[in-house]
């Protein structure tokens, strides 16, 4: 039996995998115009640069499972690494916007391939018993990610330069690949069933196509009739994939999966708040610098607030699920996205930064214990055989959902900018997106609520 040190440390190696993949997804956010700049390009373009690595990103995650089982998880880790560490470089020293878009891109499949593995690699050495503190813990990466990227990014492009953005990745990659050389097991299966080539050019085509959909319409971009066009192709190829995994045995992205109850609770429930989570990176900075007439820096140090408390209650998420169980932690707390929404809504120039201090430190509280319990809830019931399809196809829907967030808040903005008549975002329409991904959120509780009272008991150590 593998001892719980190693399981700890395998842990930590995929941990900071996630954090690299997470923070690459929103650190160039701050960082457009002066990519803009140095390129000589309209600020609005380099927003490719963020939308191809969302694309890399939903092409091959459904394909990252599949992959490990037959070229061995730590292979494909290895692989991975190296990919995104050498498309960093190739991204820092880009002196062209398309070769720029290449390499996000090429960098977008590299992330694609290293998380979804690390978590198959922990699931499958991990204890159950022990799967909560693990996942706790590992998953801490997947809220400070998000929350830490712009902040990070502001700061280096601002006393730095936007290439060490990227250069940034170097010796956390490199670091990475000497500790996954030496303790990730090389677990791979025997006899697995035959790649669906077919389903991961339908399946990653279609999600490809719906996320530069997404992209392209919350940020106001590319005529109706292309939106349209992209939309239906993206609907089309999905559907086709659809009809593709009925026919086969082990489909790339398998429905099926979703006929466990905690599993498709989890992907359910999880999809509402994850929403949520995608949408206020993208919103706070910028609310609190127009609504509040903070500058870049200042809003930066304050956001800064939710991961801290979502670092201080990490400790205590597995004694919490212990005593209340999944079912009622995951209602109640479903419901605190939505009233934290509320909350920031309300906030305006004038008020105490206490205030703001105190609503964020509680939703970085509420965000962790969400999360560590929905992804760790998710496998409570899942076979061995089926862990790989069962982690591909929550990870394609994690990240899915995460970029929707940021498409529904920027759509918010768009449409109620082109409804009141103005270019620019409003303090009363940051109001508006803050109350439509609440309100969003809150439809985790219904899905949570069909939990069993005793679902994941076995997870926590405690007797079902």
């Amino acid at each position: 039996m593998v001892s719980l040190s190693r399981v700890h440390l395998t842990a930590l190696i995929v941990a900071s995998m996630l954090f690299m993949e997470q923070l690459d997804g929103t650190i160039l956010s701050t960082a457009l115009p002066s990519i803009a700049n140095s390129l000589h390009v309209d600020t609005v373009a380099t927003s490719v640069a963020l939308t191809a690595y969302i694309i890399g990103l939903a092409i091959f995650i459904p394909a990252s499972g599949a992959l490990a089982d037959r070229l061995g998880s730590r292979t494909v880790l290895s692989g991975a690494i190296i990919m995104f560490v050498l498309c960093s470089v190739a991204c820092a020293s880009a002196h062209s916007l398309t070769f720029l878009a290449c390499m996000r891109t090429l960098q977008g499949i590299g992330g694609a391939l290293m998380v979804p593995v690390g978590r198959l690699v922990v699931l499958r050495s991990t204890p159950r018993e022990e799967l909560v503190r693990t996942m706790t813990w590992m998953m801490l990466p997947a809220t400070l990610g998000p929350l830490l990227g712009p902040v990070v990014g502001g700061f280096i492009t601002t006393y730095l330069s936007w290439r060490w953005n990227f250069y940034l990745n170097i010796p956390v990659g490199i670091i990475g690949l000497i500790l996954t050389r030496r303790f990730i097991p090389e677990v791979r299966e025997k006899h697995p069933p035959p790649f669906d080539l077919k389903g991961m050019f339908l399946a990653g085509g279609g999600l490809a196509l719906l996320s530069l959909v997404a992209e392209l319409f919350s940020h106001n971009e590319g005529t109706k009739s292309l939106i349209l066009t992209l939309l239906l192709m993206g609907t089309g190829l999905m559907s086709i994939y659809g009809l593709h995994a009925q026919r086969i045995r082990a489909p790339l992205l398998d429905f099926r999966l979703l006929a466990t109850d905690t599993f498709r609770i989890s992907v359910i429930g999880g999809a509402a708040s994850r929403i949520a989570v995608g949408a206020f990176p993208f919103l706070l900075p910028t609310f609190l610098q127009i609504g509040t007439g903070m500058t870049a820096a200042q809003s930066g140090m304050v956001t800064f607030l939710a991961p801290v408390g979502a670092i201080g209650i990490r400790p205590f998420v597995p004694a919490i699920l212990r005593k209340w169980g999944f079912r009622r932690v995951l209602v109640t707390n479903g419901l605190s996205a939505g009233i934290l929404a509320a909350l920031l809504a309300q906030y305006h120039r004038g008020q105490s930064l206490w205030v703001l201090a105190a609503i964020l430190l509680a939703s970085g509280m509420a965000q962790s214990v969400q999360f560590s319990a929905y992804n760790t809830i998710a496998y409570a019931d899942i076979p061995a055989s089926r862990m790989s399809a069962a982690t591909s196809f929550y990870a394609t829907m994690q990240q899915l959902m995460l970029s929707l967030g940021i498409c529904i808040a920027a759509g918010t903005l768009t449409l109620t900018g082109i409804l009141n008549f103005h270019s620019e975002p409003t303090p009363h329409d940051f109001v508006i997106a803050f109350l439509v991904v609440g309100f969003i959120s809150l439809l985790a509780t219904p899905a949570a609520a069909r939990l069993a009272p005793n679902a994941g008991a076995v997870l926590t150590g405690k007797k079902a």
